[in-house]
């Protein structure tokens, strides 16, 4: 009570005149030496009724009191919050698969999205067979319920159902946008047959929106009954990043950091305001190269062709897997014995893939206060090796905990 009251005085000290501060002063301090000399409950109790005498007496009451209050403790909350986001810890979102296997991206199963691709560059015959592939695993797909649908929730797996209610065809222009409301995605709608299709709380599509991710083809036909929208969508790892490390001192190699990417003249436009999450691989004043040590065949992103996968060389040093943070990426796992070449699998490191500024037998120089960062599934990742280096005062800070899903990336193992 005193602590409250001490809280309106300073509050309206310039607007009240000196008897009246000094009568509620003395009020406040009687309580307080009450107290601190362990007086019994009911002394306590009349120097809380004097108090109280004093305050409706001279404090100034305030109109809607009960609003007033609770958007001062909400004004203070987001304060608070907003401190902590911008000097110690900010949340971020995995959204491709770039850093796989060590951070995930959203995942959704079937992902019509390789034929899409292959569509738009002409490759008919093999777009329609990804195509049925992927139809055949929607309608294989079960959707768990009760306890395992609970549990699945907690691995930051979801899953999305739209049946259609009419016959008809749907095309790009069919499918609206998806209505948000800060971070939360609250509804997207689409049209088949004249008919309005609503999906409520859809999750997250990663870098794909829904019609690449669900096989909305334009013109493709549905029956009323079909299966329009059938995913089973895994979440992209949530972590928070440390953004108070930095101030004291420079990053190191083999962190994970997160960048702004502002200003990076290499990448797309609609990539240069916002945030990637890379390892850093390169540092200032250092000559990256990239030496071969095996072929990876049947990469999808190549179309099978073999890339060169090697190790990193700096400044004429080779990088292994006894470096602090590349123990995994150097593993070479899934190499067949007396071969160089292995098969490309997901969720495997395969080293650096050699393209683009990092071919074989070409150098790069990093420039001052410069960093060169490389994703850790090279086999599909936009980096350094594409757009060259950028600025340090870019960088935003490093990965420090994945704190959801509950999966294997949990915690601060992911380093």
């Amino acid at each position: 009570m005193r602590k409250h009251v001490q809280h309106l005085l300073n509050a309206q000290r310039d607007v009240l005149t000196p008897p009246a501060i000094g009568a509620v002063e003395r009020a406040m301090n009687q309580l307080r030496d009450t107290v601190a000399a362990g007086e019994n409950i009911g002394k306590i109790r009349i120097k809380m009724d004097e108090l109280d005498f004093a305050a409706n007496k001279w404090l100034k009451p305030y109109p809607n009191a009960l609003w007033r209050e609770n958007v001062e403790v909400i004004l203070v909350a987001v304060a608070v919050a907003m401190a902590i986001r911008t000097f110690f810890v900010q949340p971020f979102k995995i959204p491709t698969g770039s850093m796989q296997p060590t951070l995930y991206g959203v995942v959704s199963t079937p992902d019509y999205t390789r034929a899409y691709a292959e569509a738009q560059y002409g490759m008919e015959d093999q777009a329609k067979a990804d195509s049925q592939k992927q139809l055949q695993l929607q309608k294989s797909m079960l959707i768990p319920a009760g306890w395992e649908r609970i549990k699945e929730w907690f691995q930051g797996i979801s899953y999305v159902r739209v049946v259609a209610q009419a016959s008809g065809t749907i095309d790009g222009n069919s499918v609206g946008p998806m209505h948000r409301f800060l971070i939360f995605n609250l509804w997207q709608s689409f049209w088949i047959g004249g008919v309005e299709h609503t999906m409520w709380l859809p999750p997250d599509y990663g870098e794909e929106d829904l019609p690449h991710r669900a096989g909305m083809f334009p013109g493709r036909e549905y029956h009323k009954g079909d299966d329009v929208v059938k995913l089973r969508v895994s979440a992209g790892d949530h972590l928070f990043v440390d953004r108070l490390t930095y101030n004291f001192r420079k990053p190191e190699r083999g962190e994970i950091i997160v960048f702004d990417t502002h200003g990076i003249d290499r990448l797309p436009p609609d990539q240069q305001n916002t945030f990637y999450i890379k390892r850093l691989v390169g540092l200032g004043g250092e000559t990256l190269a990239l030496a071969q040590d095996y072929e990876a065949a049947g990469v999808p992103q190549f179309g099978g062709e073999p890339v060169p996968v090697g190790h990193l060389v700096v400044d004429g040093q080779p990088l292994s897997a006894s470096t602090p943070h590349f123990e995994n990426l150097y593993s070479f796992s899934g190499v067949p014995p007396g071969t160089k070449t292995l098969r490309y699998q997901d969720n495997q490191y395969y080293g650096h893939a050699l393209i683009k500024a990092l071919e074989p037998g070409r150098e790069f120089q990093v420039e001052t206060n410069h960093y060169f960062v490389m994703g850790d599934n090279t086999m599909n990742s936009s980096d350094s090796r594409f757009w060259g280096d950028f600025s340090g005062g870019q960088v935003i800070g490093k990965s420090f905990f994945v704190y959801w899903p509950i999966t294997k990336q949990f915690g601060w193992g992911n380093q």
